[in-house]
């Protein structure tokens, strides 16, 4: 039913959001350097947030249309590499002839579109052949293509590394760093010739229990049937999905938003009074970040459910209880690629020493095939996007890969 209450009132808002943001757009431009015309100005700021105020349930654009590789400008085209029911390995190919070393760039299964990762794609594309994991809307697939939980994900990883062949590299952003160290796992204790030459988990939960966030005590703090009968929806029929069990975008959204509520209300008073005093470039920015923020995307239930129990609230990975279709996860059959684990200092999702833990669980690496770095005055974000990723961290991570490519 939640689903259904939230559908009805998004489509009865969704005439009144279209008509303001018209107006917005008609009356921003021609009000530009009008230093009169106050009560019209503060009418277009309304506008504007109401306007800004919906969800979207659609993939925004990446958006990277060229990169520099040396001293030339690149042409960048998306191409799908391979396409299955609920994600797609996509391809930012270059229209050069510089071999660069492949990375797949697993983007996190949550309420967001993988564009999230816009920011790491386009640094990560200046000196490698990158691909991302862009999954899927749950909504929008159909029940004919069955459930998708944790074992499916890892499958799609393993499948995903198949598709782009030896020699490829792996970063794992955030949640699903838990499932690319199994699928690597299992590719090293089965001989796999796609196997990684490097595998780089960021700002993820390997182990929970090392210092655990608001976000870990919650998972904690309530059983697996809670989570259940509390967050699990189903789709309403007139969308492709229809009748799909489903962890909705819009909750998760909500959920995030509360743990910093202040802060977006200070947003949004902060964009109303730029485009009040005609600041645009200010507006813009904080537009920007609201379009991909609002942008959300519903997780298949068996996914989010699987992944809460087995890993923040068993942690069968650090355990040793892990399994893949019945196969126990045994981080110590990886013994010949390169491990890098970066952590942000002020993480409030994934704390310092969570993803670091990888290091004592990749038992069988040799000492000089392990990195890891804590990055100072970086939050989770900052771990992924952001100036100290480009300038700082980012330079370390080419540097992993290019000397085990």
């Amino acid at each position: 039913m939640i689903y259904s209450a939230y559908q009805a009132q998004a489509d009865f808002l969704a005439p009144v959001r279209a008509m303001a943001k018209l107006a917005s757009a008609a009356l921003v431009p021609r009000l530009n350097g009008a230093a009169h015309h106050v009560p019209l100005k503060s009418f277009a700021a309304t506008c504007e947030l109401i306007a800004l105020a919906g969800l979207t349930h659609t993939r925004p654009a990446y958006g990277i249309s060229s990169v520099m590789v040396g001293n030339r400008e690149a042409q960048v085209t998306e191409e799908p590499a391979h396409v299955l029911p609920f994600g797609t390995l996509l391809h930012f190919k270059k229209d050069t002839d510089t071999g660069q070393p492949k990375v797949l760039l697993v983007a996190p299964m949550s309420g967001h579109f993988a564009t999230l990762l816009r920011g790491t794609v386009r640094t990560l594309l200046e000196d490698h052949d990158v691909y991302i994991t862009d999954w899927h809307n749950a909504r929008d697939v159909s029940l004919r293509h069955g459930p998708f939980g944790f074992d499916d994900f890892v499958d799609y990883l393993v499948e995903f590394l198949e598709v782009m062949g030896e020699g490829s590299h792996v970063i794992a952003v955030c949640q699903p760093c838990v499932a690319v160290l199994a699928a690597v796992a299992l590719m090293a204790e089965d001989s796999h010739p796609a196997l990684p030459r490097s595998m780089t988990l960021m700002a993820g939960p390997i182990d929970t229990r090392v210092s655990p966030t608001v976000v870990n005590k919650l998972a904690t703090g309530r059983s697996i049937e809670w989570f259940e009968r509390n967050l699990i929806a189903t789709v309403p029929l007139h969308h492709v999905g229809a009748l799909r069990q489903v962890y909705p975008g819009f909750l998760q959204i909500a959920g995030f938003m509360s743990m910093n509520i202040d802060r977006h209300v200070k947003a949004h008073a902060e964009l109303y009074e730029h485009i009040r005093n005609g600041e645009h470039e200010k507006a813009e920015a904080i537009r920007v970040f609201y379009d991909e923020y609002f942008a959300v995307m519903d997780l298949p239930a068996e996914f989010y459910l699987e992944t809460v129990r087995t890993v923040f609230q068993e942690f069968a990975l650090p355990l040793g209880k892990l399994t893949c279709h019945g196969r126990t996860i045994d981080p110590r059959a990886i013994k010949r690629l390169m491990l890098f684990t970066v952590e942000g200092e002020k993480d409030d999702i994934c704390a310092v020493g969570q993803t670091m833990a990888a290091h004592d669980l990749c038992a069988s690496l040799r000492p000089y095939m392990k990195r890891h770095h804590m990055q100072a005055g970086v939050g989770h974000y900052g771990v992924f996007n952001g100036r100290r990723w480009t300038h700082e961290i980012y330079p370390m991570l080419r540097n992993v890969i290019y000397s085990s490519n």
